[in-house]
């Protein structure tokens, strides 16, 4: 037994002591490298304890307190005196991660180097327990099919359909209420909108249709789901922010809100594909149909018919279509309720010119309402929907700015570091957007193409392929 507990001991000994000879041989390496390439190290966040710890716990804090992006900014303004550092490093438990708000390096990130980044090798581990794998949590070959099967999906004509829109706007003014003044009382819109996106977008995925008074069906209740998807990604953002700890965040009751999501989608799929089968072995020719309402499931089930593959796609498009939409949809009626001048204009030119009939509405017009554009820009702008995109280097690379004292070196990334680019923070910037960031202003756009330092769908292979 003695000479046993000996030779374990020895193996744990030799293990990490290559682990350590390794760990010292990859950091000079590094350095050399570094000092090659004239790279100097981005100042570093300080943290109050040895791990960062307290750093998460705040963030994650803030994050409940809908205050998660601001606290971004004050932690990369603690750096400096008025705010000129805009890359720096921070140590999360245990792991270093650049953070950056200079659109030079989103600019690098993206396009001059994007073949040398990809999302976090991290982010299927997060994610898949709720929406599986799909166009947003895998990487490589795998991302690739799934960009293949979506992209095609995703034309102009195919998602323009401006009767779907109307069926759940009508829907929802139906609810609202108004004086004899024409108005409506003080409302809460938010929950209102996430509702109606999600109606809209399961009818759009599945072709789940809301349920009539009386109607009977044995299809799987909306509001649950919508409680499930809720929850259950609350639990996907505290994963995310462990990073490689993800797998800490477990419990009874997320497994149950993963199960109820699943079981919502796989119904869809389900009788898709039974449906599917059948159609294959009928006899009878099949009658086209003169116009048909496009869904997605239908589309993806004529280029697959493996069921997981076409719930996780499916979820995968919900989970970054709904909450944006929505959350959007609620900072414009936020600022456009603030702001009277701002509403006031833009409701003169949309009746101008787009009028009040519903059926004079269509996708081009919309595309063309200069200050419309301008308005959903701004709100993009100020509320940074997305606060945040992550990538990670899949090899070692350089980064063109925020190294030494005043940010003007590269800074060196070896294979593996993993990079946040903060795109909340840089819509912030005074530098950038006028002294006034802070204020509601769709005029900052007029004859304005805003290049890297305003990316709402991100950049690069991976910009989102629903963006128009």
């Amino acid at each position: 037994m003695a000479l046993i507990s000996l030779g374990i001991g020895c193996g744990l000994a030799v293990l990490i002591l290559t682990r350590i000879i390794s760990t010292l041989t990859s950091q000079s390496r590094c350095r050399a490298e570094a000092a090659r390439q004239g790279c100097k190290p981005a100042p570093a966040i300080p943290n109050r304890d040895f791990l960062g710890l307290t750093r998460i716990l705040d963030y994650l804090k803030a994050t409940r307190e809908e205050r998660g992006p601001p606290l971004l900014v004050d932690a990369m303004n603690e750096l400096g005196t008025s705010g000129e550092v805009h890359t720096a490093r921070v140590q999360v438990l245990g792991s270093e991660i650049l953070v950056t708000r200079d659109p030079e390096n989103v600019k690098a990130i993206f396009l001059t180097h994007a073949s040398s980044f990809e999302i976090g090798a991290y982010r299927a581990g997060c994610f898949e327990p709720l929406l599986g794998l799909g166009i947003f949590t895998q990487r490589g070959e795998s991302w690739r099919h799934s960009r293949a099967l979506l992209r095609p999906q995703f034309t102009r004509d195919q998602v323009a359909d401006m009767d779907l829109g109307e069926r759940h706007v009508n829907a929802l003014s139906a609810v609202l209420t108004t004086g004899y003044d024409g108005w409506t009382d003080v409302v809460d819109l938010q929950p209102m909108f996430f509702k109606m996106t999600l109606e809209l977008m399961t009818e759009f995925l599945y072709g789940h249709l809301p349920t009539q008074m009386g109607q009977k069906t044995d299809a799987p209740d909306r509001e649950e789901f919508e409680s499930h998807f809720d929850s259950g990604k609350g639990f996907l953002g505290t994963r995310v922010a462990l990073g490689k700890w993800h797998w800490l965040v477990r419990s009874p009751a997320f497994s149950r809100h993963c199960k109820k999501v699943h079981q919502y989608a796989d119904y869809f799929v389900t009788a898709k594909l039974q449906h599917g089968q059948k159609s294959a072995t009928n006899e009878e020719p099949q009658k086209p149909a003169t116009k048909s309402k496009f869904v997605l499931l239908d589309e993806l089930a004529k280029h697959t018919n493996n069921a997981l593959e076409l719930r996780g796609e499916t979820l995968n498009v919900l989970s970054a279509g709904r909450d944006t939409t929505a959350a959007l949809l609620s900072w414009i009626f936020y600022f456009l309720s603030r702001y009277p001048r701002v509403f006031n204009q833009l409701r003169a030119m949309i009746l101008a010119e787009i009028g009040t009939e519903a059926s004079s509405i269509d996708f081009a017009k919309l595309r063309s309402c200069q200050y419309l554009q301008h308005c959903i820009n701004e709100a993009l702008r100020m509320t940074g929907i997305v606060p945040t995109v992550e990538r990670e280097s899949l090899e070692d690379t350089v980064l063109p700015r925020g190294g030494g004292p005043d940010g003007s070196k590269p800074v060196f990334l070896p294979k593996g570091q993993r990079v946040v680019m903060l795109t909340y923070a840089m819509q912030q910037r005074c530098d950038l957007w006028g002294h006034d960031p802070e204020v509601f202003r769709p005029e900052r756009w007029e004859d304005r193409k805003a290049g890297f330092e305003f990316i709402p769908f991100g950049g690069g292979p991976r910009k989102c392929v629903g963006r128009k």
